[in-house]
């Protein structure tokens, strides 16, 4: 039983896979066009189907606004209660449909074609009403669904998907789109943050730690322990001289020296690494990974200390 489990699996991957083979091989010239014209158009596409194709179309509608297309979907079913009304002359209209013979397919294309609309077919029947009366059709070259009955969309709707996927991409590819664009349209997501949270947004200002050059080793270890940046900044004048982290301390304590001789100057790291509170927070977390440190000193754009972040701080940001 296990095994034709597993043996039913792989065939229905197989042949969901050997029918995208097919269809990167079909794309031609009318691909071509069809990106030419949504390149070319300042309306929002819109994007139709009925039954599982519509499922398929709602994610188009979804790839498309997140990588810069402006998209809406349009419902069959409610088009012809009010939603045609998002449809404007000369819109670029995706349908979808593996038959694109439907008595819903047919009714719905008669009345876009009344609009005077780009009217894109995406089947897999080239002899189809939606194929004849397409501007332009996509053809998803298909045997058969990798269900066991022929049935149920799988081999249909996968090839579907495929083509938005690969209309999104070849959009994004002429217009440049890049990490930045996208992160615009998704600022809350991890990629979002990385390439807007800068260190001046999650350093610590209000318990900024920081001493003389000659403060005494007890009070150094009063300002480290009170501020739990697990450091403090060594700062004269308010020059920024260096760094002495809880790690100094240990090490100074191992070495059994002259505790009570000792002042901030004899045990800070004059070499400091510090980042400017306008570079971004991932530069930060690379800075500290790279160097294998858990602080950073953070300057102004005079190099005046102006705080100090901790690696937590940023782990806690999701900058990772």
């Amino acid at each position: 039983m296990n095994n034709s489990i597993i043996a039913s699996a792989k065939e229905a991957i197989r042949l969901e896979a050997e029918a995208l083979a097919k269809l990167g091989q079909s794309l031609d010239s009318t691909f071509l066009s069809v990106i030419n014209t949504v390149l070319e158009t300042k309306q929002p596409i819109i994007v139709t189907g009925i039954g599982k194709s519509g499922i398929i179309a709602q994610k188009w509608v979804a790839t498309f606004n997140s990588t810069g297309q402006p998209s809406q979907f349009l419902h069959a079913s409610e088009a012809i209660h009010g939603d045609l009304g998002m449809v404007q002359n000369h819109s670029v209209v995706f349908c979808l449909s593996k038959s694109g013979d439907s008595p819903e397919i047919q009714y719905l294309v008669s009345l876009l074609k009344a609009m005077n609309v780009v009217l894109v077919g995406v089947g897999a029947n080239t002899s189809s009403y939606l194929a004849k009366e397409s501007t332009f059709f996509i053809h998803t070259p298909m045997g058969g669904e990798a269900c066991p009955n022929n049935l149920a969309p799988t081999v249909s709707t996968t090839l579907q998907l495929a083509v938005g996927d690969a209309i999104a991409v070849s959009l994004m590819t002429e217009r440049g789109f890049s990490k930045l664009d996208f992160a615009k349209f998704h600022p809350g997501g991890a990629l979002g943050k990385k390439l807007f949270t800068t260190i001046g947004q999650v350093m610590r200002t209000e318990a900024m730690p920081q001493v003389a050059p000659n403060c005494n080793f007890r009070d150094l270890l009063i300002e480290i322990s009170s501020k739990r940046a697990g450091a403090t900044a060594v700062v004269e004048n308010n020059v920024l001289l260096g760094i002495v982290t809880d790690g100094d301390i240990r090490r100074a304590v191992e070495r059994s020296l002259n505790l009570d001789t000792l002042t901030a100057s004899d045990l800070m790291n004059s070499a400091a690494k510090r980042i400017q509170n306008s570079a971004l927070a991932v530069e930060g977390f690379q800075l500290m990974e790279s160097n294998k440190i858990s602080q950073l000193l953070v300057v102004d754009e005079n190099g005046t200390y102006c705080g100090i972040i901790h690696l937590h701080d940023l782990l806690s940001a999701g900058i990772n």
